[in-house]
């Protein structure tokens, strides 16, 4: 696996919810993935709208045509809200999303870590339980120096109120001590970029998180769809929206942020 100019280019998609979706979009998102040419594509959850065989059957035949290599996470969406959520609310996610709840994907440049945030019990908000932190710390705080440490659950860290993340001050206290370069998250159908500074003072460490829109919904929330584009170099990390305009899509904002974490780690060894 090669870097596009030494830099790993991440395809964040969130919130297909394939069932109800735009077909149009499904066509023309892929092309556009695919043009991107990822060195990894994410999918932050509620790849279905309500956890039925059908829609997680158009999910596989979806990943299947995205860029690999991939990692998925759950979403709230993906946990069915019958009798099924009771007795076996992660089966039908487990047989159409082969692997681990929790993937790890190692490529040259990146280590990648997902986290399923959507416990069985809550409704809609996520929540993170404590063995979910030593993962962090044993998977993305080990490794090498210089290596993109990226992080990915469907519900945002940074959520406040209703929508605040149970167990989210646990995430957060890990991801700093991790050296976690990158958040990617969704579940608000609104994207977002935004620096989180996180530590105690002395030893503060800045994290991206990045949130992604909705890709393929027809449940939107005042914007378009849209999918997020992060490319990261050994000094910076770039974030564009690409929004759906018609039949195409488009940049429609790009931040950028420095990449001091990566030179304080490779420095400090």
């Amino acid at each position: 696996m090669t870097t596009r100019g030494g830099a790993v280019v991440v395809a964040h998609l969130s919130d297909l919810h394939l069932g109800a979706h735009s077909p149009d979009a499904v066509e023309s998102l892929v092309d556009d993935v695919v043009a991107a040419a990822p060195t990894l594509t994410v999918v932050t959850g509620d790849l279905t709208m309500r956890a039925r065989r059908r829609e997680f059957e158009a999910v596989t035949r979806f990943l299947h045509r995205l860029p690999g290599p991939q990692l998925v996470v759950l979403g709230n969406h993906d946990v069915p809200l019958d009798l099924r959520r009771i007795r076996h609310p992660y089966d039908a996610y487990h047989h159409f999303v082969p692997g681990p709840m929790a993937p790890v994907v190692d490529l040259p440049g990146v280590r990648a870590l997902g986290l399923p945030s959507m416990a069985r019990w809550r409704w809609k908000s996520g929540y993170v339980p404590r063995w979910q932190a030593p993962l962090v710390e044993a998977t993305l705080g080990v490794a090498p120096p210089g290596v993109l440490r990226l992080l990915a659950l469907h519900h945002p860290p940074s959520a406040h109120g209703l929508a605040r993340l149970a167990g989210r001050n646990r995430l957060l206290d890990v991801v700093a001590e991790a050296r976690v370069d990158v958040v990617l998250a969704g579940h608000t159908h609104v994207p977002s970029a935004r620096l989180l500074v996180l530590g105690p003072r002395g030893n503060r460490r800045e994290v991206v998180e990045v949130v992604a829109g909705s890709a393929t919904s027809t449940r939107l929330r005042g914007i378009p769809r849209s999918w997020s584009l992060v490319r990261v170099d050994a000094s910076s990390i770039s974030v564009e929206e690409r929004h759906q305009t018609g039949s195409a899509w488009v940049g429609a904002r790009v931040v950028h942020y420095p990449r001091v974490g990566a030179l304080d780690d490779v420095a400090g060894g």
